[in-house]
């Protein structure tokens, strides 16, 4: 019996005419890329606003979770209503959900346990995990201005949250929950990629939906209902208004993923979106940030120029999967 029917291309497809009109030197994954970072990158600035306004993140969480559902019925749609079901795919579907959203709980725990401004700049290195796997199992390779870029992104990474000030931390087990993030986070992205090479992109995002509607019984068990909640428009509703940027932004990064190199999507879209928070958040508080975020956003510019002047030549491994 012949492979299922892969419909993963039903959001890009284009005629050769039109391919050739638009330049198929440009590079699918770079686009999606982008559109995840701008994504993550305006939500970051205002995803702390509901729980700010007296709505727990564990119900971000549930909000979250819900936001899912649209794009992943869109995508669906788009594609027939095929959702392969083998072994296969369940596992990596249910694999790649299941790290997101574990990532995401032990996340609640670990900031109530240690210093946020520690624990955000060390989770933020999970694209070395992602990078590290690509090359030792993928056989992933870059050129030099690729190389030049990564190694930019990852050193730019821990900057952004970096705050030097404050007495001295123990590593306790704060610490060992914010490393389980970090493991987490990388390994889904590079399950992603894993993913996208045995089986289709809708498939894919529909199981990180199913995964993420399972583990809403345990973030309400999380959550303290003794508290005063917010469910006034500042907090659910504003809360969905972010948080389905989130949901976009991870349809988006399966795509990338799908179309280009794990080691060069990680890196760029884990720098630049940061670096789209920090711009924005400087706008709205009319504030220049310290020599730490500063050096950050300088070393996210060079590594996305470097990674996007590298993408013509990550294009033919990728675009290669298609068909198989």
């Amino acid at each position: 019996m012949g492979d299922p029917v892969n419909p993963a291309d039903t959001l890009e497809k284009t005629s050769l005419p039109e391919q050739a009109a638009t330049g198929a030197a440009r590079p699918r994954w770079l686009g999606y890329a982008l559109a995840t970072a701008l994504l993550w990158g305006v939500w970051g600035a205002f995803a702390g606003l509901p729980t700010q306004n007296g709505f727990p993140e564990t119900l971000v969480y549930v909000v979250w979770a819900l936001t899912m559902v649209p794009p992943a019925l869109f995508v669906l749609a788009r594609s027939g209503w095929q959702i392969r079901r083998d072994r296969t795919a369940v596992g990596y579907g249910l694999a790649i959900g299941l790290l997101g959203a574990g990532g995401q709980m032990v996340l609640f725990y670990a900031v109530k346990a240690g210093p946020a401004y520690l624990i955000f700049p060390l989770i933020s290195l999970s694209p070395v995990i992602t990078i590290v796997l690509s090359l030792l199992f993928l056989h992933e390779r870059t050129g030099r201005m690729g190389v030049a870029g990564i190694v930019l992104a990852v050193c730019a990474l821990p900057l952004f949250d970096f705050n030097p000030g404050g007495a001295p931390q123990q590593y306790g087990l704060w610490f060992v929950l914010a490393i389980g993030v970090l493991v987490a986070w990388g390994l889904q992205a590079y399950f992603i990629k894993l993913a996208n090479t045995r089986m289709d992109a809708e498939s894919i995002f529909f199981y990180m939906t199913a995964s993420a509607l399972l583990c809403i019984p345990v973030a309400l068990a999380m959550t303290d209902f003794s508290q005063p909640i917010n469910y006034g428009p500042s907090g659910p509703l504003l809360a969905a208004a972010t948080q389905v940027l989130n949901a976009i932004g991870a349809l988006t990064l399966v795509y990338a993923f799908r179309h280009g190199k794990a080691l060069t999507v990680s890196p760029l879209v884990n720098a630049g979106a940061p670096l789209l928070t920090t711009v924005i958040a400087m706008a709205l508080a009319g504030a220049v940030p310290g020599g730490y975020r500063l050096a950050g956003i300088g070393l996210a510019l060079a590594a996305a120029l470097f990674l996007a002047l590298q993408a013509d030549d990550s294009v033919a491994p990728a675009e290669s999967t298609e068909g198989a």
